[in-house]
């Protein structure tokens, strides 16, 4: 079987644990997440890493990430090597091939001890500073597009927070689909779409991130119109499928 890989200059202890990734995950049982992709923790020379598998299904998606796009491990490597200190530190990836077609390949990133995602916040009212979360999530998020960031999946389970004393420390994962260029209001409104928040925190959001970005004065307004689009949307689809759809 045939392997690529890059790793991460610092990490260069890590070709052992990328060469026998395989090895390593299926002998690990600390899962913390497995629907198409599968994430463990796992503890090489003192380090907790978080491990994503990625399965490629098809044959067609096979032929396409062997030879027309890059692989989703390989994109979560190098976007998280350009998010900097925007997303947990990346490791490596490798990638194995069988008969010249990818099978399957990882990517490892160094775990970063979170005390909860964005979705609690929204889902709890009585979450302590709850607003205050929201403001400096919002701060946060002008941070990223003002470096010309666009998260394509900003959705609740793949924005991290940790507090330090009364600060908020953010970090985005699931990074293989970004976006990198200069964001005009209308995109920045649009980032918002996929957090599935109700529109009274949208607001509070929007406001704070207004406070610190020269937007329109509709930038709150568009912020909402694109959240309630996505919702319509995905509300359809599930609709056609028969699913309970949400608010």
């Amino acid at each position: 079987m045939i392997h690529k890989y890059e790793l991460n200059e610092k990490y260069n202890k890590f070709q052992k644990f990328l060469f026998n990734i395989k090895s390593y995950f299926y002998s690990n049982t600390s899962t913390i997440h497995k629907a198409r992709n599968e994430l463990k923790i796992i503890s090489f020379q003192n380090i907790d890493t978080v491990v994503k598998s990625f399965k490629v299904p098809n044959i067609i998606n096979k032929i396409a990430y062997s030879f027309f796009r890059d692989s989703k491990a390989k994109k979560s490597y190098q976007y998280s090597l350009r998010l900097g200190s925007f997303s947990p530190i990346p490791i490596g990836y490798i990638e194995f091939y069988k008969f010249g077609l990818l099978l399957d390949s990882y990517y490892v990133s160094e775990e970063f001890k979170y005390d909860f995602t964005i979705r609690e916040p929204m889902l709890d009212t009585d979450f302590t500073d709850r607003d205050e979360v929201f403001k400096a999530f919002a701060r946060f998020t002008l941070e990223l597009h003002n470096n010309n960031i666009f998260h394509n999946d900003y959705s609740p389970g793949n924005i991290l927070i940790k507090k330090e004393n009364s600060d908020y420390i953010f970090k985005i994962v699931d990074v293989n689909r970004m976006k990198f260029y200069n964001l005009s209001d209308e995109d920045r409104a649009l980032n918002f779409s996929k957090l599935w928040a109700s529109d009274e925190i949208l607001t509070i959001m929007a406001q704070e991130y207004m406070t610190h970005h020269g937007c329109n004065n509709d930038f709150t307004s568009r912020v909402l119109y694109h959240s309630n689009q996505n919702k319509k949307i995905k509300n359809f689809k599930k609709r056609l499928k028969g699913k309970p759809v949400n608010d």
